[in-house]
């Protein structure tokens, strides 16, 4: 699925401030070569839904048997060992003896200790390897984590591998062993063991995205063979504490929704939880709903934290309209597209906006293989839009209960009323204030 780095900017899959974003909220990588497989496996979201069931497979064998996943392998089992590759201790003999090998440890002390502890490290690795091919000892596994495991398992068949792993612990190695073990993981294996470390990168990627569905009580979503569609239940925002969830459902019968409401209603939060488990749904991650069907999309594009640009001198509302016109550009393909647009035109004044934002909507929504979601505070365009045939009118509810505000958060069918903003002025002093200056 396409998606861009604004994209995902707006829907907080990465973020300036880290502990908001997805990213953050899903790491339970316990390697930074996990770290770096899982970034780049949340760049890279799947279009075919063979390879996203493929995914949920996975994550689902390793969720079943979590508590029994492998702890051998850790990030500094990992870094000594290519700290290891990097050192050039001085040579072992090829077939060293006993007394060889006690001599080399009298001689280059220093040199013993540095293969002595890196030897550690590379047992916890291959045993850690042994137990891996065990945790996924099952027929039918998914081709990708078939190709993995075959690769890693042809390494631990080489002979000199196969007779390391006869030890049923470190200690059973004596000073020949380590000496004779550190000379042939140093010179003749390290290609196989960076083979390795790179493959438990992709498995501690799905490691933490199963650890992470378990945390977060993410269920798997349905994809569906029909046309384009969204229906979810009880959809919450992933990144909000305590969040109010939707119930949402769009199709090509129904493929825009026009969505007004006063400031902080939710309208902003409705429009990124969809994006977000669109998103997540398509990484073959569960989604913070009781449950999700969907359509493969190909694309997903946002148009929510647009910025002006003084160092290119180009304003707010020019940025607005090159956002619009990338996003035409790339959804009139043919293919299906989920289209997020929040607050379109707040750069311009209010019947530029409202001309500018009908011409946009009665575009976009032609293309009906495509899905819309558009939040604006132009509630009077409404009444202009309501010949579309395709366009559902939903609105957050904002109430006055005793002189304070109250959102209920809930969807509802219509187009808005409410007109807060001067009772949020004069409820928080703002009037008092103004109406006091100069006194």
């Amino acid at each position: 699925m396409y998606i861009d780095k604004t994209t995902l900017y707006d829907l907080s899959v990465f973020h300036t401030q880290d502990d908001s974003s997805l990213f953050y909220l899903i790491d339970y990588t316990t390697t930074a070569e996990g770290k770096m497989e899982l970034m780049q496996l949340l760049h890279q979201p799947l279009n075919r839904i063979e390879e996203i069931l493929a995914v949920q497979r996975i994550l689902s064998i390793i969720k079943l048997k979590i508590s029994n996943w492998p702890t051998e392998i850790t990030n500094g089992t990992l870094l000594v060992i290519e700290k290891f590759f990097d050192d050039n201790p001085d040579p072992i003999p090829e077939n060293i003896s006993n007394i060889q090998a006690v001599s080399y440890k009298w001689i280059h002390p220093r040199d013993y200790s540095l293969i002595l502890f890196s030897m550690k490290q590379l047992f916890l690795l291959i045993k850690g390897y042994q137990k891996i091919h065990q945790f996924f000892d099952e027929s039918a596994l998914p081709q990708q984590l078939d190709e993995i495991l075959n690769q890693s398992k042809k390494i631990l068949a080489i002979h000199a591998v196969q007779e390391l792993l006869k030890k049923e612990h470190f200690d059973e190695l004596n000073k020949r062993d380590i000496l004779f073990f550190g000379r042939l993981f140093h010179i003749d294996l390290v290609a196989e063991i960076r083979v390795l470390i790179k493959l438990y990168g992709k498995l501690d990627a799905w490691y933490a995205m199963a650890k992470a569905n378990i945390a977060l009580n993410l269920k798997n979503p349905v994809f569906t063979d029909a046309a384009t569609q969204i229906k979810a239940d009880s959809l919450r925002h992933l990144l909000l504490p305590n969040a109010v969830s939707y119930n949402i459902a769009m199709n090509k019968e129904s493929n825009f929704i026009f969505l007004t409401g006063a400031n902080m209603a939710g309208k902003s939060t409705l429009i990124k939880a969809v994006g977000l488990a669109v998103y997540m749904a398509h990484i073959g991650m569960g989604v913070p709903a009781a449950s999700m069907e969907l359509s493969l999309f190909e694309g997903l594009l946002s148009n929510i934290n647009i910025s002006d640009n003084i160092t290119k001198g180009e304003s707010y509302f020019f940025n607005e309209v090159k956002r619009i016109k990338e996003t035409i550009e790339k959804i009139n393909d043919g293919r299906n597209w989920l289209v997020l647009i929040d607050e379109l035109f707040k750069g311009t004044n209010i019947q530029d906006a409202m001309k500018c934002s009908t011409a946009v909507i009665r575009g976009l929504i032609k293309i009906n293989h495509s899905l819309f979601i558009l939040s604006t505070h132009l509630y009077e365009i409404g009444e202009e839009l309501k010949d579309l045939p395709t366009i559902d009118f939903k609105y957050f509810e904002t109430m006055l209960k005793e002189n304070e505000l109250f959102f209920s958060y809930q969807l509802k069918d219509g187009i808005s009323q409410d007109r807060m903003g001067y009772l949020i002025l004069k409820k928080e002093g703002v009037t008092t204030l103004l109406e006091n200056l100069g006194k």
